[in-house]
């Protein structure tokens, strides 16, 4: 039990601190404005717990070493060989063009383990992927380099909420918003206009700038991920059999 004082305090400070995120986006839904970036969190997103599955993938995940060859080449993939009226985020150019775009996915080699990344890939990029994910089998490919596991990590708290501490949705946020800027300035889209300046992937100083930024990702994430394990242990120990 807390005291007045005490919750009050940490209440105003949650709030506080949710306001950054969610006050521009609500402001943005109002003018009917999207943003490439900042959408992705608040529209993505759902609220379905899963207790006994979610242990499952969050333990298979943390139990695996962090793979950081992916390189972001799942946003290359999901434009491969589109239109540029097809593409998902097509208010914003493509850096390289299409025809460049499309050799970058032609030139280098496609490692996407996240199934909720590659059931976008168009069809002509699928079959390029050295690893055929699915659905129903994420427990056997999730690893903790990815940077969509990292970013679902918000999912999985915010679908606990409010069994959990919003202090740990909310970091997961934090993280997850993180990197998904990262995950967007790999990705082939011209941003800089937002001021999001490119890593560049298809070079070797944009490898390994991407890598580096991928491994201090998953040390972030490892301590979320635990606790949400140890969350899902705690959930399950008190839900009636």
């Amino acid at each position: 039990m807390l005291d007045r004082a005490t919750w009050e305090s940490r209440r105003t400070a949650h709030e506080t601190r949710v306001d950054v995120r969610v006050v521009p986006h609500l402001e943005r839904r109002r003018l009917r404005q999207s943003h490439p970036v900042e959408d992705f969190l608040f529209t993505y997103y759902s609220q379905r717990p899963l207790l006994t599955s979610l242990r499952r993938l969050l333990t298979a995940t943390a139990d695996r070493p962090a793979q950081l060859g992916c390189f972001g080449l799942h946003e290359w993939a999901m434009v491969y060989r589109l239109e540029p009226t097809e593409v998902r985020h097509s208010g914003w150019p493509l850096r390289l063009g299409a025809s460049g775009t499309d050799a970058v996915v032609e030139s280098e080699r496609i490692a996407c383990s996240h199934f909720d990344a590659f059931r976008f890939f168009t069809d002509e990029a699928r079959p390029l992927n050295t690893l055929q994910p699915g659905r129903d089998d994420r427990p056997s490919f999730e690893q903790p380099g990815c940077l969509h596991a990292g970013m679902d990590l918000y999912r999985h708290a915010f679908r606990l909420s409010p069994l959990v501490c919003s202090d740990l949705v909310a970091d997961c946020f934090d993280l997850a918003h993180d990197i998904r800027v990262l995950d967007m300035r790999a990705s082939p889209y011209d941003l800089s206009a937002l001021g999001y300046e490119p890593v560049r992937i298809e070079t070797p100083a944009g490898k390994q700038e991407y890598a580096a930024a991928q491994r201090s990702f998953a040390e972030r994430a490892a301590p979320l991920r635990q606790r949400l394990i140890d969350e899902c242990e705690r959930l399950l120990a008190i839900v009636p059999r």
